[in-house]
């Protein structure tokens, strides 16, 4: 697996098929299962984010951002998002890109991480973020409106690089 930033020009088709067909679910993320390209492109290359692809063999696997949890007096602290294509998860690929990530964010002088909502039934990347030293720290009653499931919790998750 290798990581590269994203390249706007070449990588944005991949990319958006990518959260397509994440979000089209609606059972991991807090966007519209129908949110529009350019609205999610917007979103996931935004200047307040570092952006990050994943590649096997020169294929785009996944994706990941990394930015400021909050500004200001809150800067120190990064916030992330991670997606898998569903064609090749079960490969290691959500942990690879998180371990990257908190390299990275070191590296990028951030001295903690936190995940905002972590969706509770994501049962999958609880267990992988915890793998990562991730620590649940809150628990959001019915914060999310689970397209499967109704309102569900929400995870806060953190980690002191």
């Amino acid at each position: 697996m290798k990581i590269r930033k994203f390249e706007n020009s070449t990588d944005a088709e991949f990319v958006w098929e990518i959260i397509n067909l994440v979000i089209s679910k609606g059972d991991t993320l807090v966007f519209f299962p129908d949110s529009s390209q350019e609205k999610m492109m917007k979103y996931w290359n935004d200047t307040d984010k570092y952006t990050y692809v994943c590649e096997i063999e020169n294929q785009i696997v996944g994706i990941f951002y990394i930015k400021q949890n909050q500004p200001d007096l809150g800067a120190h602290v990064a916030n992330a998002g991670y997606l898998v294509h569903p064609n090749h998860r079960k490969k290691g690929i959500a942990e690879f890109m998180c371990r990257y990530s908190l390299e990275e964010a070191r590296g990028l002088g951030f001295l903690a991480m936190q995940f905002n909502i972590v969706i509770s039934t994501n049962e999958v990347a609880v267990r992988v973020w915890q793998k990562c030293g991730f620590e649940i720290v809150g628990r959001l009653s019915k914060a999310f409106k689970h397209q499967e499931f109704g309102l569900v919790d929400a995870l806060v998750m953190y980690q002191w690089l």
